[in-house]
């Protein structure tokens, strides 16, 4: 019978984990990020910052014949007073492409933030150590995907039979930018976000860049993607520009226009498609910015409400519907020079017929059969027969 004097010891190197652009070696374990340091030192707010750390499709993959697989974690639990208690973070364990367990870490450090303010600060927590057990002692490929939604730092990795990196198998590999709803939020876990699901039924390999609140036609993140291997990248703009209120109607055409080119640079040919909002009820005719309800709060419930002005819409305010009309606009106009710039709707995602079954429970984030359905969409639409990505992804 195994004990815990038969583990062995691996070392988390780069070439187990797939999904993270960088690992940084701190004093309490290996903290993976999805932008590199040259682009995180251009980061101008903490709220990019928190959501680059966190690993929205990041996972641990290797192959061995352990029948016990632990992982030390040391996890970040955020806090929003007066909001409802966030769920911790889900690890899920894949073995051959198959689910075969969950775990979370109940502890952790501790993020606490404030809503109206945006101050925030940091408590120290404990280490967690994760265990799957009971696996087959069979030569398998295991994965252990990182919560999407929950900064972690892997702190060793140990197996009751050695651990070898695991070859390339032949996928495509699919970059996705965007914003929070690409990231996860309010999806269960990390295999349940709609890019993994997409990701999953079109057979590519992801990387995801969705971004919670940060997808901002930085152009940081622009050259991130410009320099990062793909065979094939999307882009879903739109929400964040329109919650946070950050520009006009006049600088938004020339942003896309410079993050296109820049994306371009680098893959000149690379299948591009780009990515239009989902029905979003507060800020499809309305502007930015998004504010918390401070009535659902005081009520302990989280959602969001839209305080622009509609009449500012005359005035070049962003409503979701004017930039579903100009990234139509601008793909139109370049795909007339460039074959490989494709154009997906948002609204044949998730519509206004869908939220009528499947409602944001927050006003901004879809649920998990929400996030179910826009990846098994997407899936067909993208990779599909006739999709931008169904040739390409073969």
């Amino acid at each position: 019978m195994n004990t815990e004097h038969d583990r062995t010891t691996t070392p988390i190197t780069a070439d187990l984990l797939r999904g993270a652009l960088d690992l940084e070696h701190t004093d309490r374990g290996i903290l993976p990020h999805r932008l590199p340091a040259r682009a995180r030192r251009q980061i101008p707010d903490g709220q990019l910052a928190m959501a680059e750390s966190q690993p929205s499709g990041v996972r641990l993959v290797f192959r061995t014949r352990a029948t016990t697989v632990e992982l030390d974690v040391l996890a970040t639990k955020r806090s929003y007073p007066g909001a409802p208690p966030r769920p911790d973070g889900v690890y899920e364990l894949l073995v051959d492409g198959r689910p075969a367990g969950r775990a979370v870490a109940a502890e952790g450090d501790t993020l606490t933030v404030d809503l109206a303010t945006g101050a925030a600060g940091t408590t120290p927590g404990p280490v967690e150590t994760l265990r799957f057990t009971g696996l087959s002692d069979e030569d398998k490929e295991v994965e252990i995907w990182l919560p999407h939604d929950e900064t972690t730092r892997l702190v060793a990795l140990r197996t009751d039979a050695p651990v070898r990196t695991a070859p390339a198998d032949g996928r495509k590999v699919w970059l996705h930018h965007g914003s929070s709803i690409s990231q996860g939020s309010n999806a269960a876990h990390p295999t349940g976000t709609w890019p993994a699901v997409a990701s999953t039924l079109g057979g590519a390999e992801l990387v995801n860049l969705g971004f919670g609140g940060s997808a901002l036609l930085d152009p940081f993140v622009a050259r991130t993607i410009r320099d990062t291997p793909a065979d094939l990248i999307s882009l879903k703009i739109g929400i964040n520009v329109v919650n946070t209120d950050l520009m006009r109607l006049r600088a938004f055409g020339p942003a896309v226009h410079g993050f296109l080119d820049t994306v371009r640079e680098g893959h000149p040919t690379t299948p591009l498609l780009v990515v239009s909002p989902i029905h979003c009820a507060i800020h499809e005719h309305t502007p930015g910015p998004s504010a918390p309800d401070l009535t659902a709060l005081r009520e302990g419930r989280l959602r969001f409400v839209a305080t622009g002005d509609p009449a500012q819409v005359a005035a070049g305010k962003l409503t979701l519907a004017v930039i579903r009309d100009e990234l139509a606009r601008i793909v139109g106009q370049r795909a007339a020079t460039d074959p490989h710039l494709h154009h997906l709707d948002g609204l044949a995602l998730y519509g206004e017929p869908d939220a009528a079954e499947l409602p944001l429970p927050d006003g901004l984030h879809p649920d998990p059969a929400a996030h179910r359905l826009i990846g098994e969409r997407f899936a067909r639409l993208a990779f599909g027969a006739g999709g931008p990505f169904g040739a390409a992804a073969r």
